[in-house]
């Protein structure tokens, strides 16, 4: 591994076959680590060293006028290369371990109001002709609120990935982990319809699907970036102010539910969370409810 790039591939093939990351992931990683090799003039990987990297950082910082999150993210990603490269041989003594995790502020999750998300859904509507693609963003959004998914979450769902009986949703979240999320009527209705209604009209012959549950008008999976697109334009059509994502509707999932007396435990397993620290940006919630319950209950509040 004499040339930056071929580590480069080297380490995102073993990022995607060993780790089993996700597409988008992926991308972020290799978006990452071209910056870095752009910055450094493509270095031998050997000859990096701490204060390589550290001025890296800094130029992200300071001539790209990078956030201070997306500075912590090229971060992560030179920590988990140099660690590879020197579980390969490549260094001795890892020199990203020198760096410093900088101190971030935490910024609370936007999030929408039950009624804001009501307004959003309803305003899913027919189009003018061709198939009733309005049956499967109306499922798409139900399921995102429903069950609190992710954008690439949503685009990968299999067909079969709702069981009736127990009335869950099979998802498989990142580093391919899977779990069960539970879904509510509203949710499971909208997906009936679609399944019935519309992804039939969908499907070409021979299949494009990938065995996929939401289908594009072609017939293909749909992809990741049409998410957002479906997401963004109900949330115009509601007129809901600022700037909606999928990501504020997995954050109103959370919200919704620790407002409503859940256990952070039981959310940290529905968002699919691997440390309970990522999940713990929601205690706001839960300690504002704790001084409710204490001026309802106190005897002196």
């Amino acid at each position: 591994m004499r040339t930056f790039d071929a580590a480069r591939r080297r380490f995102l093939t073993y990022l995607r076959v060993e780790c089993g990351l996700a597409p988008a992931t992926l991308a972020a990683y290799g978006a990452d680590l071209r910056d870095l090799a752009e910055d450094l003039g493509d270095p031998e990987p050997a000859t990096l060293t701490a204060r390589d990297l550290s001025n890296h950082l800094a130029n992200l910082k300071r001539e790209k006028e990078m956030a201070s999150s997306s500075v912590a993210r090229h971060l992560a990603t030179i920590k988990v290369f140099c660690r590879w490269l020197t579980s390969e041989g490549v260094f001795e003594d890892n020199p990203a371990d020198l760096l410093d995790q900088p101190t971030r502020w935490k910024r609370l999750p936007g999030t929408l109001s039950p009624n804001q998300v009501k307004r959003m859904l309803n305003a899913v509507r027919p189009a003018a002709a061709g198939p009733p693609l309005h049956l499967r963003d109306r499922a798409l959004l139900e399921l995102m609120y429903a069950c609190g998914l992710r954008a690439s979450e949503a685009a990968d769902l299999d067909a079969d990935a709702l069981h009736p009986a127990l009335r869950v949703l099979k998802v498989t979240g990142k580093g391919r982990r899977q779990r069960l999320v539970p879904m509510g009527e509203p949710a499971e209705a909208a997906l009936e319809t679609y399944m019935t209604d519309c992804r039939p009209q969908l499907v070409r012959n021979p299949p494009l699907d990938k065995g996929r549950l939401l289908l594009s008008r072609t017939g293909r999976p749909l992809e990741r970036s049409m998410v957002w697109r479906i997401v963004k334009k109900a949330a115009a059509d509601a007129e809901l102010p600022g700037k909606i994502s999928p990501h504020t509707l997995r954050h109103s999932f959370a919200t919704h539910l620790l407002m409503g007396g859940a256990d952070l435990r039981a959310v940290q397993e529905m968002l699919g969370h691997a440390d309970i620290a990522t999940t713990q940006i929601y205690t706001h919630v839960d300690k504002a409810r704790l001084k409710d319950v204490h001026q309802r209950f106190h005897p002196r509040p």
